[in-house]
């Protein structure tokens, strides 16, 4: 039974509120950017997804496919993605899954990257729905937790399938599923279509969350209103505003939306490289946060120059200077980057 407007979301026995997802983002969604979500908005995130886990990486105990796994408790609820076409893999990946304490298992289904989808995982699946029901069975069969499922409307737009690839995963017992408003084809080009969420919800009786194009909470409200998902998944919103989950839930209340200082960003920046450090080493520390740093600046005045030195800075403690210089000697930049500013294309599973 789909859970009311004003209800939690039902994800088998696992109650989410709010109804706020975020995506899961290949290079972006580690525990520390999703850490620094929960910072940012609280709990008005409701379930947060890794980054995607190869199954043949990781049932050949891939030490980074693990660690891809590992969550701390201020990220719960969470959700493990999982990435592959054979289904004895799967199986054993997904209890691998279980045994690490994860909430929810997700099964990628739209990974759109020539190299996931060239060896039958992703957006293949879409085109091979024997193998995705055996998949999908095998995978109920192991595991206790909730498992769901993340697609895309189709293909191309002469397989638009989503509503069927819908009532495969929950034949196979799925509890959830999540659809991506853009076809293979177009990658992450265009504009997402959601007329596909309102399809699929009329095809099943399960959870359906919509997906694509929610950049600001303006944009999570009029999804809402205009196809009443179960739930938005937001993934290209977070990159450079990991506040938009609070801003949402505050603009539904009638509120203002928050609206950080440059001061609080350079902070967040901070806390992030402080996150980063616990799990990696410096050289990927310095290209996380010089990532993080042009999407968190973009739109700011005199931003672009700030940036072009980012670029050239080669450790975390450079970044954090300039960041710190940018602030002190620049403070009318903190005005409000204009909307639709933030982020930028990111490999959206």
């Amino acid at each position: 039974m789909r859970p009311g407007a004003d209800g939690p979301l039902r994800i088998g026995s696992l109650e989410v509120s709010p109804r706020l997802l975020l995506a899961p983002m290949s290079g972006v969604t580690d525990s520390a950017f999703r850490r620094i979500v929960r910072r940012a908005s609280g709990r008005s995130v409701g379930l947060m997804l890794t980054e995607f886990v190869s199954v043949e990486a990781l049932t050949r105990d891939s030490e980074k496919s693990f660690a891809m796994m590992r969550f701390r408790p201020e990220e719960r609820p969470i959700s493990i993605q999982i990435f592959g076409a054979d289904p004895g893999r799967m199986a054993r990946a997904a209890a691998l899954v279980e045994e690490s304490g994860a909430d929810v298992l997700d099964v990628n289904c739209g990974c759109p990257v020539p190299k996931v989808v060239k060896r039958g995982g992703g957006c293949e699946l879409m085109r091979q729905l024997d193998r995705l029901h055996e998949i999908l069975s095998v995978i109920r069969r192991e595991v206790s937790i909730p498992v769901t499922l993340k697609m895309r409307a189709g293909w191309d737009d002469e397989s638009r399938n989503a509503p069927e690839v819908a009532a495969v995963a929950e034949a196979a017992g799925l509890s959830l599923v999540t659809v991506h408003g853009r076809t293979r084809v177009q990658l992450y080009q265009g504009d997402a279509d959601w007329d596909v969420v309102r399809a699929v919800r009329a095809r099943v009786s399960i959870p359906v969350v919509g997906s694509g194009d929610v950049v600001d909470a303006a944009d999570a409200l009029a999804r809402e209103r205009g196809y009443s998902p179960d739930g938005v998944m937001i993934g290209r919103g977070a990159l450079a505003n990991p506040w938009i989950f609070r801003q949402i839930e505050e603009l539904r209340r009638g509120q203002t939306p928050y609206q950080p200082a440059l001061d609080e960003r350079v902070d967040m920046m901070r806390t992030y490289a402080d996150y980063l450090t616990e799990d990696y080493g410096p050289v990927v520390v310095a290209a996380r946060l010089r990532q993080f740093a042009g999407r968190v600046t973009k739109g700011l005045r005199s931003g672009s120059a700030l940036r072009a030195s980012i670029n050239g800075a080669r450790t975390p403690q450079a970044i954090l200077d300039l960041l710190c210089r940018f602030a002190e000697l620049a403070p009318e930049a903190a005005a409000e980057p204009p909307e639709g500013s933030f982020g930028e294309q990111a490999a959206s599973a």
